[in-house]
């Protein structure tokens, strides 16, 4: 073809061109990125600089608050460990160092060039503070870098990015060249020769873009014919893709709601059962059948009918958000996937909720319909591991709770659904507990070991159900921190407390405590510090006489919001213990931290003490991290006079258990603490 050479000179000119401007552009952006890189050396020596400073920090206010030189010289040693580190000093501005350091500056050959861009060292100080709330300055930590390793490195790394810049730039250029050629020029004659044979009516390449200046010759009547062709070809494909998205919704979803129908639930939970199976989560499925649906639909209408269908949808629609899925089965069923339970009363709840929302009308063309529906439930793994098992079992026994009685919903096993009603019921009469006078309070005695008197009582809240008896706290309370009784039922308990902490004192006792705990729920409300203040005013008690038991796990939730709630608790002149010590996770930077008065052994470790060496070492561990931090230690569950003897001998405090008392009701206990006045008083007077 005469184009021929034409186009081999075209491709010679382009690749002269191309390599020139490679070259010039690559210089550029070399030394570019070589000035960046001489930046980011710079922060990096900054940023080594702060890391090693804020490393020694804490050791380094430490050493200065106490004046301990030997503590200040290991952690100037330790700074030596970095090499880049060429002097080193601790100490107060103006007086001698506690301890320094120095070295020779390194010797390297690439110092005449980099000294001048990063300079020979560079000199970093931080000023000690103490803890807050004070933040006393105790005095500085120095510290110079040698910066030659740093210009080293900058140096052969500056050397890289020249060479692989003008390399990298050369490349690009014949690789564009090449690309230019093998995917433009040679293509470019075959679709001369070729595009004017193509039929418009068949799959052709993309719309090709008309050349300025080739609109009236042969390339533009190709382009244009080219362009006939893929419009012809986009206007069909539009119109298969339309058919086939039509095809595909109607066997995916349900032509009347919109939601998904069986065979799309069923891909979906199974993908969701995949992914629950590795992150060993649970996932329930409810299936939700309408009761007498039939009867509304010979009553009203099937078109009343399927209206009604279409709003339910709408409204589970709008009930169900973040739910893991919601299909149209068929008919007048329904299925409902929860993800990501822990426990099965979520299931409940949610088809509670369900239930709730059948209750409101549906007014449809000025008729107004009400719903009821049977709800069977099945959760994986427990009741099956494919999508198929689940939904079957869960449309079983949706029939099946149908058959005994409906507008309820069922668990697949028997005794789980037993289990949610109960705690369901258990739910409700919780609420209605406070109000009916249902609960109480008992006191259990707090003894003093160093002389054996009783210093306080903890009060300790009982439900007595009239017809289910004596319900445990373990069982109520985790519900009422659920339902957000707990704050109400936790206003009552700090009300009575502090009431009857009042008649004792009245009473002589005047030394007497009181200890109450609080949950986790109470211990982040923010009315809690006010309330407290306000029931030790009320009631007239002296500043340290309520005692705040907080659980170790509920502070280490949230630490940082613990301590600031723990902190307004103490300025309402409350005590702070730390109850149930040794079962979660505190450290002791945590403990430091926190404004605690005393530390309370749990009684799983002092039971089996004098039996299990592991639960003896621990209970002495946490009698000596006490005595660091200048608390209090009281241990509870002491029901023997051997374990007493042990953690007295080990430096406890005080106890609690059953070898004093069991919880006893106020008045039994003011005659335990009567008689116990009076022992004291006997025995003193016979010495």
């Amino acid at each position: 073809m005469p184009q021929t050479s034409s186009a081999n000179s075209l491709s010679l000119k382009l690749l002269r061109a191309v390599l020139l401007a490679a070259l010039v552009v690559g210089i550029v952006l070399s030394c570019a990125q070589i000035i960046y890189s001489a930046y980011q050396t710079r922060q990096s020596i900054d940023h080594d600089a702060e890391r090693i400073l804020a490393m020694v920090r804490d050791p380094s206010t430490q050493a200065v608050y106490s004046l301990d030189h030997e503590m200040a010289r290991q952690v100037v040693e330790g700074l030596f460990q970095h090499e880049a580190v060429q002097e080193a000093e601790i100490g107060n501005p103006g007086e001698a160092p506690l301890a320094e350091k120095r070295r020779a500056l390194q010797e390297r050959p690439t110092r005449w060039i980099t000294d001048p861009i990063l300079a020979k060292q560079q000199p970093y100080s931080v000023k000690l503070y103490g803890q807050a709330p004070y933040r006393e300055y105790y005095g500085d930590l120095s510290i110079t870098l040698d910066t030659a390793g740093y210009g080293e490195l900058l140096v052969s790394n500056s050397v890289i990015i020249f060479i692989s810049g003008i390399l990298r730039a050369m490349a690009m250029a014949l690789i564009l060249f090449l690309i230019y050629h093998w995917m433009l020029t040679k293509p470019l004659a075959k679709i001369i020769e070729h595009l004017s044979d193509i039929n418009p009516d068949r799959p052709g390449q993309r719309q090709l873009p008309m050349l300025k200046g080739h609109e009236s010759n042969e390339l533009g009547q190709w382009i244009t014919t080219a362009n006939q062709l893929l419009t012809s070809i986009e206007r069909n494909s539009n119109l298969r893709r339309e058919a086939e998205d039509s095809l595909l919704r109607l066997s995916q979803y349900d032509f009347l709601t919109g939601l998904p129908n069986r065979l799309m639930l069923q891909q979906q939970l199974q993908r969701l059962l995949e992914d629950a199976n590795k992150h060993h989560k649970g996932i329930a499925v409810l299936c939700v059948g309408l009761d007498d649906f039939k009867g509304i639909n010979e009553t009203h209408g099937y078109q009343t009918g399927d209206a009604l269908l279409i709003a339910l949808a709408e409204r589970l629609r709008a009930s169900s958000e973040g739910l893991g899925g919601l299909a149209r089965l068929g008919g007048d069923q329904f299925a409902l996937v929860l993800t990501d339970i822990d426990q099965p009363y979520q299931a409940a709840a949610l088809a509670q909720q369900v239930l709730d929302d059948l209750d409101r009308p549906f007014v449809l063309m000025q008729i107004e319909v009400r719903l009821r529906a049977t709800i069977g439930i099945t959760l994986f793994p427990d009741d099956g591991d494919s999508a198929e098992k689940l939904l079957q079992k869960a449309e079983q026994t949706m029939t099946l709770a149908k058959t005994r009685s409906r507008n309820r919903y069922q668990f697949y096993i028997a005794s789980l659904d037993s289990e949610m009603r109960q705690r369901r019921e258990l739910d409700q009469e919780l609420r209605e507990a406070l109000p009916r006078g249902q609960l109480h309070l008992v006191y259990q005695p707090q003894v003093d070991y160093r002389n054996h008197q009783v210093i306080g009582v903890e009060a300790l809240i009982r439900w007595i159900h009239p017809e289910r008896g004596f319900i445990p706290p373990d069982q109520f309370i985790p519900l009422a921190e659920q339902n957000g009784s707990i704050i109400s039922i936790g206003e009552w308990v700090l009300d009575q407390a502090c009431q009857q902490l009042r008649e004792w004192h009245d009473q002589g006792f005047t030394e007497l405590r009181m200890a109450v705990n609080l949950s986790t729920v109470q211990l982040h409300h923010s009315e809690l510090p006010r309330l407290v203040s306000n029931l030790m005013q009320r009631h007239r008690l002296p500043g340290k006489s309520l005692e705040l038991e907080v659980t170790e796990t509920g502070l280490m939730e949230d630490i940082t919001a613990a301590a600031r709630h723990l902190h307004s608790l103490r300025r309402s002149g409350a005590l702070i213990a730390i109850d149930d010590f040794g079962t979660g996770y505190s450290s002791l930077s945590y403990l430091r931290s926190l404004p605690l008065d005393k530390i309370k052994i749990d009684k799983s470790f002092v039971q089996d003490l004098l039996e299990d060496e592991e639960d003896a070492t621990i209970v002495r561990a946490i009698i000596q991290l006490a005595k660091s931090l200048n608390m209090q230690v009281i241990a509870e569950g002491v029901e023997t006079l051997e374990q007493e003897a042990y953690i007295i001998e080990h430096g406890c405090n005080e106890g609690q258990g059953y070898l004093y008392s069991k919880p006893l009701p106020a008045k039994e206990l003011t005659l335990y603490l009567k008689q116990t006045q009076r022992l004291t008083q006997a025995a003193r007077g016979s010495e």
